[in-house]
């Protein structure tokens, strides 16, 4: 087969290059062509048109909306998540195969570069859809968070943590604080660390905005961006969160999609996307936020901040466990972003609380590669050469907070390694909470540790995770008699890199 390929990831780092590499070693492996197109962090490397016309099938392996999907009308179509293609891409292939087999081709002449292909490509569930549309906001708001998280810990090391009273007004240990009223102003109270707290400050109050933006820009394209955009300003205005900036984003992508299907005039056709389109639907969604659906969403953030700041005791550690073994379920999959969203979420509505529940994320998404990593020291016989290379570099991933790094050894052994890091994480949660250790960072992991509350608790936290992740894994693999096989080529190097 002649085979082109697509692959992205919510975060564009490792998933994004593993599944492209998985799927080139499985193509090797059956005699077929394969060009793979890798919409990540570094940005798309963009298929050949002439490698479109003429391949057989393609391969959509995205837990995002693939951009400029309509380049692959009228080809046979395998729609997958990227987890699939790296952990079963020589089935993904076959999938292909089958589908190459029982396409039936559009009739009439072939299309050329001025008749485009009539044929739709095969649409994926409503489900996957949706999916793929909130993770295509996700990803795009995740580098705001770390930005503006990371520069706002760093404020917190320069000047202490009474910098945000400096800079916002209020009270801080009995001193009360007008607050700056312009950049200069923030520069004279409380200096650099008040200049970069007011930066990650701006920055955060992006998230909700770029979220709601990039979700309508995954279902109608870049038209989705202003109703997008401008939805998520007003569910930050009227206190919505997140929530109301993911109800934006879905509104505006299907306004713009509805406006998109009404015919019109060729006159006024050129004028639709820079004028007509975002008039309206920034129009439309507006009222609907502003007027409908802001005020109930708002008390719904009010209540769900109030019960994060109010969790203790054995609810606290039920959460925590529970948001652990999602962190560990996908190794930074949609499962895993589902957790650290809700955690960013608790963060950016202040209280306690979300403080809390971001560092018993951290620490849960630490354990996996830490667990793995330690594994390969104590039974070193029990994985091959290329896991203990892998292992090598987990221990810096994992200490730096990018789970991806137990990736490779759950592609090789899933059904032992992913329950045994599961585990680990859920002890580690769990334990974070009931230490309520508290982190104003969304990232950096041990990197950030001097700014959180409890900090020796929080390193006990994962040190007993990464022991009884450790332990399940070699436990399990102790089952079996002889060494693994070699694990699925899969760029361990990537996921370093990364």
């Amino acid at each position: 087969m002649r085979i082109v390929a697509v692959t992205s990831c919510p975060t564009g780092i490792a998933h994004t290059y593993m599944a492209a590499e998985a799927l080139e070693e499985a193509a090797r492996a059956t005699g077929d062509t394969i060009e793979v197109e890798t919409q990540g962090a570094a940005g798309m490397n963009k298929l050949a048109a002439e490698a479109i016309a003429s391949a057989d099938v393609v391969i959509l392996a995205a837990d995002v909306e693939v951009r400029e999907r309509e380049r692959f009308s009228g080809k046979p179509t395998v729609e997958v998540a990227v987890s699939t293609a790296i952990n079963s891409a020589a089935a993904v292939l076959e999938e292909a195969r089958s589908k190459v087999a029982s396409f039936t081709p559009v009739s009439g002449p072939a299309p050329t570069s001025a008749t485009p292909p009539v044929t739709p490509v095969a649409a994926a569930g409503f489900g996957s859809r949706l999916r793929q549309w909130l993770m295509t906001g996700v990803s795009y708001m995740i580098p705001f968070v770390a930005a503006g998280g990371i520069l706002i810990a760093v404020s917190f090391i320069i000047s202490g943590p009474q910098v945000a009273m400096q800079v916002n007004g209020g009270v801080f240990h009995g001193v009360h604080y007008a607050g700056a009223t312009s950049i200069t102003a923030v520069y004279h109270t409380a200096g650099i660390g008040g200049v970069l707290f007011e930066i990650g400050g701006i920055a955060f109050s992006m998230l909700v905005p770029i979220l709601a933006g990039f979700i309508a820009y995954g279902m109608a394209d870049r038209q989705g961006l202003v109703p997008g955009i401008i939805g998520g300003l007003i569910a930050v205005d009227v206190h919505a969160g997140f929530l109301g900036g993911i109800i934006a984003g879905l509104l505006a992508g299907a306004t713009v999609r509805l406006i998109l299907k009404v015919p019109v005039p060729r006159a006024v056709s050129g004028m639709m996307p820079i004028v007509v389109v975002p008039l309206i639907s920034a129009a439309v969604v507006g009222v609907l936020m502003l007027l409908v659906v802001g005020n109930p969403v708002s008390y719904v953030m009010t209540e769900i901040t109030n019960w994060l700041n109010s969790l203790s005791g054995a609810n606290a550690i039920g959460l925590g466990a529970l948001l652990g073994l999602m962190m560990a379920f996908d190794m930074g999959g949609p499962v895993n972003k589902v957790a650290y969203t809700f955690a960013v979420a608790g963060l950016a509505s202040g209280g306690i609380g979300g403080q809390k529940v971001m560092a018993a994320v951290m620490a849960a998404g630490m354990v996996p590669p830490l667990a793995l990593a330690l594994a390969t020291v104590l039974r070193r016989g029990l994985f091959n050469d290329a896991e203990r290379k892998a292992g090598e570099a987990a221990w810096l991933l994992g200490a730096s907070f990018i789970t991806e790094g137990a990736i490779p050894f759950a592609a090789a052994d899933p059904l032992r390694v992913i329950p045994s890091i599961m585990v680990g994480s859920a002890v580690t949660g769990a334990l974070s909470m009931a230490f309520a250790v508290s982190s104003p960072a969304p990232h950096g992991g041990i990197w950030v540790v001097g700014l959180l509350g409890h900090w020796p608790l929080w390193i006990l936290s994962i040190a007993a995770g990464t022991v009884v992740g450790s332990a399940c894994v070699i436990a399990l693999k102790s089952l079996r008699r002889s060494v693994p096989s070699p694990a699925p080529a899969v760029s361990f190097q990537e996921v370093a890199n990364a």
